[in-house]
């Protein structure tokens, strides 16, 4: 039954959301606990980039055929599925939340767990870490561009200001800390596990002062249980969708089996710890609940059904 379990990070998501429903940050405080924020998403995608070999990045250009599938079905058939859900089912979600759907669509795809996945599943890992890093790697500049598009297409946009403080608080870190890699990839290669702290504690900071701001602005008023189980079942129909097309597509293109799951993990898999930064930098506070929502309904959906079947291959 663990596997059913909810994953301890989640909990705590789940208390930090509890927490900001009951006090959330207002005022001065509000204000204080936004900056904190902000210093720890820019010193998380600092890290990003010392942590990021450059090595693997060259390696994904020698198993392109893999790479281009992965990247394929995180950019490109993610948005584009999610965008005709929202076209073919327009009132079954509240506007707000169909755009934290297509966010969800466009981000890009998890590094540790998508790796640990295909290894339990005796997948090519080289080409998992490989396939991570591009993601990430692109991520950065093309997430914010296609949920630009999507949010378009529905009357939403994301605001130019959103997109330019990607480039000051996202993207600038990011390459000073890969620039600075030659002297500190050896440190944070011994900071593993603080470091990952160090992830986690940032997600629950951007996620407690992005639900203090939706909770003062009404959103569990919005947000009944009924639309939190379409919601949930909204996710569940495009997690689905994602692993029939990753392991179809993957058949198609005569990839051996173990590239096949690299594929099935690596492509199916969203990060929640770049897209809860990367929706605080993007929206406004008052959206930032609601876009933030389906991302951690489909994190937790993955990590269960993800590892049930890396389990079942890996045997």
């Amino acid at each position: 039954m663990s596997r059913f379990l909810p994953d301890p990070f989640i909990i705590a998501l789940l208390a930090t959301v509890g927490l900001a429903t009951i006090l959330p940050a207002n005022g001065h405080t509000a204000t204080l606990v936004g900056y904190v924020a902000t210093a720890a998403v820019v010193l998380l995608f600092f890290l990003h980039g010392v942590r990021l070999p450059r090595e693997n990045m060259i390696a994904a250009v020698g198993h392109w055929r893999l790479h281009l599938l992965i990247l394929g079905t995180t950019f490109i058939f993610f948005p584009l599925f999610g965008a005709l859900l929202q076209r073919l089912f327009p009132g079954l979600l509240p506007a707000n939340l169909w755009g934290g759907v297509l966010f969800l669509c466009a981000l890009p795809s998890t590094v540790q767990t998508s790796i640990a996945y295909t290894s339990m599943a005796q997948g090519n890992v080289a080409g998992a870490v490989a396939s991570a890093a591009a993601s990430n790697l692109l991520g950065i500049a093309a997430t914010p561009l296609i949920a630009g598009l999507l949010l378009h297409t529905q009357g939403g946009a994301v605001p130019l200001s959103g997109i330019w403080k990607v480039v000051l608080q996202l993207l600038l870190p990011f390459v000073l800390g890969h620039a600075l890699r030659p002297w500190l990839a050896e440190w944070a290669s011994r900071q593993k596990k603080l470091l990952t702290l160090s992830d986690r504690l940032t997600i629950l900071l951007s996620v407690y002062s992005a639900f203090s701001a939706a909770v003062i602005a009404g959103i569990w008023s919005q947000v009944p249980i009924l639309t939190l189980l379409v919601l949930a079942l909204v996710c569940s129909t495009i997690l689905i969708a994602a692993l029939l097309f990753t392991t179809g597509s993957a058949r198609l293109a005569g990839l051996p089996a173990a590239d096949g799951r690299t594929v099935l993990y690596c492509g199916s898999l969203k990060s929640l710890v770049s897209g809860v930064p990367m929706a605080r930098v993007l929206f406004p506070s008052a959206e930032i609940g609601a876009i933030i929502l389906p991302v951690m309904i489909y994190h937790q959906l993955q990590l269960m059904v993800c590892a049930t079947i890396a389990r079942r291959q890996g045997r």
